[in-house]
């Protein structure tokens, strides 16, 4: 096993824990033989998920999914958000055909994908990148089947920072096709964001916004030490209040040296 969590207590939250459970007898009960297994990939797998965390899993099918399997897991996630309970609304994952797991040339493609808090799934790629595979194949909690070095690829370091690297000189334009910085969460996710891919660049590894955070304080330029503790301690706060006075204009100059400091890095 990969870290220290395991099926009966993947993660610090006994709540979590238990819906976890019930989502891995639901989806047994769906896709019956044709389930592989479940994991836990995401900051629960990287050893730093929090009550801001979402839950991120991915669950691994034999073949894609039918049409009558889509249904059910379409109705099973229609359903428990409206249940009572924090985590209910903070579960986020896929349901990934094994064969693409065994090769880097389906990387992007697209899965049967639940967004953190909806209730409607929809195809997406979003799990179907370089460093959630890495995650699962090397840092993952298997809530049922076998661990996943049996069947899925290594991702190479070079791949993970060439990841990196496009999403960094795209970053700020990208972020704001979708969010504003009139929230408060948009301004601390971009500085955590910054710092997690400054660390796989460097690294070749994954790591979660925490630590992400606590080695951009150690590593980065001094200057923005305050702007990564602000982050760091803004967490819990209401994703939706306004940023605090000077934060935004704090932020776009650290992804600006957070381009920079990539270009140094790459020689590019």
């Amino acid at each position: 096993m990969n870290n220290a969590r395991s099926a009966k207590d993947p993660t610090p939250f006994s709540e979590l824990n238990g819906l976890l459970a019930e989502l891995i007898d639901c989806v047994q009960s769906i896709l019956a033989d044709d389930l592989v297994g479940g994991y836990v990939v995401g900051s629960f797998a990287l050893g730093a998920g929090d009550l801001s965390s979402d839950c991120d899993f991915i669950v691994v099918t034999k073949e894609p999914v039918t049409g009558e399997q889509e249904r059910a897991l379409r109705r099973l996630h229609d359903e428990i958000p409206t249940r009572p309970g924090h985590w209910v609304t903070n579960l986020e994952g896929s349901y990934a055909p094994q064969a693409d797991l065994g090769t880097l040339e389906r990387l992007d493609g697209e899965w049967l994908y639940v967004d953190r808090g909806w209730r409607e799934m929809q195809w997406s790629p979003h799990c179907n990148v370089a460093d959630t595979r890495w995650i699962l194949r090397e840092r993952s909690v298997p809530l049922i089947g076998p661990e996943p070095r049996t069947f899925a690829c290594e991702v190479p370091a070079d791949l993970l920072r060439d990841r990196m690297r496009t999403l960094i000189g795209n970053f700020l334009e990208d972020l704001l096709s979708w969010t504003s910085f009139d929230m408060i969460w948009a301004q601390r996710y971009a500085v955590e964001s910054m710092c997690r891919m400054l660390y796989t660049l460097e690294t070749g590894e994954v790591t979660s916004k925490l630590a992400a955070l606590e080695w951009g304080r150690g590593e980065l330029a001094p200057a923005w030490r305050n702007l990564i503790a602000q982050a760091r301690a803004d967490r819990p706060v209401p994703w939706d209040d306004p940023p605090r006075p000077g934060s935004v204009e704090a932020t776009i100059a650290f992804v600006e040296y957070g381009k920079e400091h990539a270009r140094r890095l790459t020689g590019a």
